[in-house]
């Protein structure tokens, strides 16, 4: 039986802050380069504005300039892109993960709305959890935050392979960011893939990055240094996490819960 294979892109930058026009030119160049080389690129968290709290300012439908232009670029260059934005619908504002691929699309709303940078004073919290398949892969997409709330995150039945954050996360709490990314991806038996931005946002605050693809053994199969704009791909293997579940099934023994 063949394998099935997933190309991951970690695309770690700087975000121009609160500048939609230049962010999308970059992710442009971004996805271009990788074109025939890769399955998904996965951005930062507001991708094209930065963690700006002025939703009211800078939100957007799903059919406004970000998400069309992600589109655009999902089909032209045949990969799925991945990361979150600031969205507006029916007078609420979210920090909206997406999934865009040629042929689907799939969005997220933030659960954890990050308390100590008011963030939800400006924004409103996801109630639903995203879970979906692709290229032969169950994938979970969640945002920063959210990468402090295990339970939120957790794994039942092995229902997805892969966890995707995408995060602002700033150099000062870093060695959290590496040390719950390792976590994760050991407690849930799956892979983590971590994509933080680099530079200074508009509130001061530096971010150094630490972007990173982690296997369901804790190991880690691709990252980038710190502060440094790049581009790591990396394949994981449907095959490899199946034979280890099987063989370490400590997945079997996990503990029922309902969250509230």
């Amino acid at each position: 039986m063949q394998d099935t294979v997933l190309r991951v892109s970690l695309a770690q930058y700087d975000i121009v802050w609160e500048n939609k026009q230049a962010n999308l030119s970059k992710i442009k160049d971004i996805v271009a380069s990788l074109a025939g080389q890769t399955d998904i690129v996965v951005l930062p968290e507001m991708c094209t504005t930065g963690f700006s709290m002025r939703s009211h300012e800078l939100a957007e439908t799903t059919s406004e300039e970000t998400i069309t232009y992600i589109k655009q670029y999902a089909s032209q260059y045949d990969i799925a892109i991945c990361g979150s934005f600031i969205a507006k619908e029916n007078g609420d504002y979210f920090n909206r993960a997406f999934f865009i691929s040629a042929s689907s699309e799939y969005y997220y709303d933030k659960r954890h709305l990050f308390r100590m940078g008011q963030e939800a004073d400006f924004f409103s919290s996801g109630e639903k959890r995203l879970i979906f398949e692709h290229k032969g892969f169950n994938i979970c997409l969640l945002v920063c935050y959210d990468l402090r709330f295990p339970v939120w995150a957790r794994n039942v039945n092995n229902e997805y392979d892969l966890l995707i954050y995408v995060a602002n996360w700033p150099a000062s709490r870093i060695k959290v960011w590496n040390t719950l990314l390792d976590a994760r991806a050991i407690e849930n038996m799956c892979y983590v893939c971590g994509v933080n931005r680099i530079g200074i946002d508009g509130n001061g605050l530096k971010h150094d990055g630490s972007s990173k693809l982690i296997n369901a053994k804790g190991e880690i199969l691709t990252s980038i240094p710190l502060n440094q704009e790049q581009i790591e791909t990396v394949s994981i293997s449907k095959e490899d996490i199946d034979k280890f579940r099987a063989k370490f099934p400590v997945w079997k023994d996990a503990d029922k819960f309902k969250i509230e």
